[in-house]
């Protein structure tokens, strides 16, 4: 015996160290049948076919659970439950709805470690990972939107629920994924379908046994399980007011595309291609340490997984020999031992996978390593694979392989390793590895990424905002903006009113001698007036239909000169808000000298009372005024989750956006519209009211004569349908409004998939522009930016 506990002392080797089980395997045991659908707080038997889901475990390939699936009867049943729940849940106090996720919050910690082994059986994933990190943070989500349940009344009392929320969400974290989505829902006074991964239902049917036995009301939350086909069909579903989905950015698209036009508010949490950048003067082992929880962390079956190694070229050969030798001791094995540092793939699908992308880079040049460490003979077990000699092109730079592989690029300055990150369809996550906190920052403000973190990697918080930019989706989970996507703006939109007004049809040409000279109006470009591309031109006429003037008639070409000066004008993004301030004010300013022309000129166009036109100049003039002033006021926050973190909370320009105006209001609908998208910073393409367009092209008059930057504004004037066609396939716009008809809304939803550019449409509804609670303010300001959480540990 001594001789053995010697041996052990001298190669200090694991042994086993099994978590308890049974009482798991009881409980499945009882459910030997299959489990059911829970709608409207009762286990339901779906209707028709009964056909069911194998969950099974990854590690030993022995079945769990059979598990029902939900068809277009059931979904319906689900959609009617939360909808008859509704009015009760939303009418409840904040105080009241506070309580039940208190009750939920406490029943997940009192049954933690049944949740964590649940966890860990059906998904593969070792049990230090769901018992120490995954269930810590389901309780903490409903802890922490139990106090914005409380808060609501007090702290957003102009906004209100959507109504019934469907939520779809993956396998990868299933129970952690279903507290990020209900919580903040059910706090908000939503009522929701749930539709858990088809792999890896069993925590979330553990879950609704809880919110029963909570109390919570009857059809608040449901349960639906069941494949791709039954998310459809709850995306589908008419009464369905949002949709929250994570998931694979392919199928992101698809759901973008179906929910055009419905109304439907939609957040995208999707794929990445997660940047790990690694300086010379970082502390290695650390960093070593870092890259194994962001890569190898979940067997790399994580979205925000740093899946590619940005390393200064002086330290990566030594960098790389430590992440060897690191990997050289990993210890494959079961989920449920306690001494292993990694766990099994979840399915043999995803297995062949990530074994065919491994592959398919090795034969375009990448060269593969793995470590000589022993892996199970029975089970979906992966080893953990470095890839270098990675080109930009390798599919493996190129693609998330969703599992435990990680390339290796090297770079030479800051500049050149920002362009590397970058380097991607992708923005969720990055992870920046420096001892000099100067150039940490520096480079966290290059990187095009939702979430960054220093010299730590994968920390999450409820209080902390997650999501990403680019193909990673739109929108947030977490933090007071997360809350932002489960609410509205109570009575936003007019119930009657129009935004667009119809032309009368042109007049005959006329012949007078005078007429033959060309007054058209061009369109604006890069900070020049330009004759349109196709040379055609629109008449406009006032509202008696009068020929009045006319415009260019902008085309694709145009529109392409438009964003190409926008996404040239980068310095505009740049500056500070203070001479973004002072800019908008010179802009004011200049109209003010010039407010009787504006005046007049909108009285014709539009009809108006010589009053109610000089009316609508004063209120741009306010506006302008309104966003100069918010210009470098409109502050991030400074997050302190519990953790040795803090979390900046930035609020980041999208970029290159497009704007098109409707008609109702031209002046004061153009400047509410383009105002906003100045003061945060983004380089901008507007349409102008289709109907009076004048009244924009006098206006890049004031822009001539107030030191704008050269293509910070571009103003291309046409059919605003057509054109929102283009700027709606364009890949380098970031962002687009538009405010026209029901139809055009569907459109430009639609085809703004091909790259997931954030959109916000009116769905042909009408907004008060003069009214300073719907006209302006920090909604205008939320959807013109994005939020980047960069977090800092401090201590040593």
């Amino acid at each position: 015996m001594s001789t053995k506990i010697a041996e052990i002392f001298d190669s200090m080797s694991y042994g086993p160290a099994p978590e308890q089980s049974d009482y798991v395997t009881d409980w499945l045991a009882r459910h030997e049948g299959g489990f059911d659908l829970f709608i409207d707080g009762q286990w339901q038997a779906p209707e028709g076919t009964r056909n069911s889901l194998e969950s099974r475990n990854p590690a030993t390939g022995d079945l769990l659970a059979s598990i029902a699936i939900a068809g277009p009867a059931d979904i319906d049943k689900a959609v009617a439950a939360a909808k008859k729940a509704y009015p009760k849940w939303s009418g409840l106090s904040g105080h009241e709805r506070a309580r039940h996720l208190y009750a939920l919050a406490r029943l997940i910690q009192k049954n933690s470690r049944f949740l964590a082994v649940l966890e860990s059986m059906d998904n593969g994933k070792p049990i230090r990972e769901s018992r120490d990190i995954d269930i810590p943070l389901v309780a903490r989500h409903f802890y922490h939107h139990a106090g914005w349940a409380q808060l609501m009344e007090q702290d957003l009392p102009d906004y209100e629920p959507l109504g019934v929320v469907g939520q779809i969400i993956p396998w990868n974290f299933p129970l952690l994924m279903m507290a990020w989505k209900i919580a903040p829902a059910i706090a908000m006074g939503n009522c929701v379908v749930m539709k858990p991964a088809e792999y890896t239902s069993l925590t979330a049917l553990y879950f609704a046994e809880l919110c029963r036995e909570a109390g919570l009301p009857n059809g608040v939350v449901n349960i639906v399980t069941g494949a791709g086909e039954t998310g459809e069909l709850l995306v589908r579903h008419e009464d369905v007011a949002k949709i929250a989905f994570t998931g694979s950015t392919d199928v992101g698209r698809l759901i973008r595309r179906s929910t055009a036009g419905s109304g439907k508010k939609l957040t995208l949490e999707l794929g990445g291609k997660s940047p790990f950048i690694v300086f010379d003067d970082a502390d290695l082992d650390s960093a070593v340490e870092g890259l194994v929880d962001a890569i190898w962390f979940n067997q790399g079956q994580v979205c925000c997984a740093g899946s590619r190694l940005i390393v200064e070229e002086g330290v990566a050969d030594s960098l790389i020999e430590k992440i060897k030798h690191r990997l050289s001791n990993f210890r494959l094995g079961s989920p449920l031992d306690k001494a292993i540092d990694m766990g099994a793939i979840v399915d043999p699908i995803q297995h062949q996978r990530i074994d065919e992308l491994v592959g398919q880079s090795v034969r375009e040049g990448a060269v593969l390593w793995q470590p000589d460490i022993p892996t199970p003979e029975k089970g979906c077990y992966y080893l953990p694979s470095i890839l270098t000699d990675v080109a930009p092109a390798n599919i493996a730079a190129r693609e998330e392989i969703f599992g435990p592989v990680l390339t290796v690029t090297s770079f030479r300055t800051l500049a050149e390793a920002a362009d590397l990150a970058n380097n991607t369809r992708y923005g969720l996550s990055a992870s920046v590895w420096s001892e000099n906190i100067n150039r940490a920052l520096e480079i966290s403000g290059l990187v095009k990424a939702g979430v960054l973190w220093i010299n730590c990697t994968n920390q999450f918080d409820a209080a902390c905002g997650f999501g990403g930019y680019r193909e990673s989706g739109f929108g947030r989970e977490g933090g007071r903006e997360g809350l932002y996507e489960y609410m509205k703006l109570r009575d936003e939109w007019q119930p009657s009113g129009r935004d667009i007004i119809e032309a009368k049809a042109a007049p005959k040409a006329q012949s007078k001698p005078h007429d033959l000279i060309d007054r058209t109006a061009k369109i604006y470009i890069g900070g020049k007036q330009k004759r349109p591309d196709g040379g055609n031109s629109l008449p406009v006429m006032d509202q008696g239909g009068k020929l009045i003037g006319l415009v260019g008639d902008g085309n694709r070409k145009d529109i392409r000169d438009a964003v190409e000066a926008a996404f040239k004008a980068e310095g505009w993004s740049k500056s500070t808000g203070h001479n973004r301030a002072q800019i908008l004010y010179y802009i004011a300013e200049n109209l003010a000298i010039r407010e009787e022309e504006f005046a007049h000129r909108l009285s014709r166009l539009t009809g108006a009372s010589a009053k109610a036109a000089k009316a609508e100049v004063l209120a741009s003039i306010s506006r302008l005024f309104s966003y100069g002033a918010w210009a470098d006021k409109f502050d991030g926050l400074v997050h302190n989750p519990p953790l040795r973190n803090i979390a900046l909370a930035i609020n980041e320009p999208l970029g290159v956006t497009a704007v098109l105006c409707p008609d109702r209001s031209p002046l004061l609908s153009f400047i509410s519209l383009l105002a906003p998208h100045l003061a945060m910073g983004n380089r901008t393409v507007i349409v102008p009211s289709q109907r009076f367009p004048l009244i924009a092209t006098d206006f890049y008059q004031i822009l001539e004569t107030s030191d704008v930057p050269d293509g910070a504004v571009n103003i291309v004037t046409g059919h605003r349908d057509g054109l929102a066609d283009v700027l709606a396939r364009h890949d380098q716009v970031d962002g687009l409004w538009y405010f026209g008809t029901a139809k055009g809304s569907e459109q430009v939803e639609r085809l703004s998939a091909d790259n997931l550019k954030r959109c916000w449409v009116n769905y042909g509804k009408a907004r008060d522009w003069s009214s300073p609670k719907f006209g302006e303010g920090r909604q205008f300001l939320r959807e013109a930016t994005q939020v980047k959480n960069v977090w800092l540990p401090y201590g040593d």
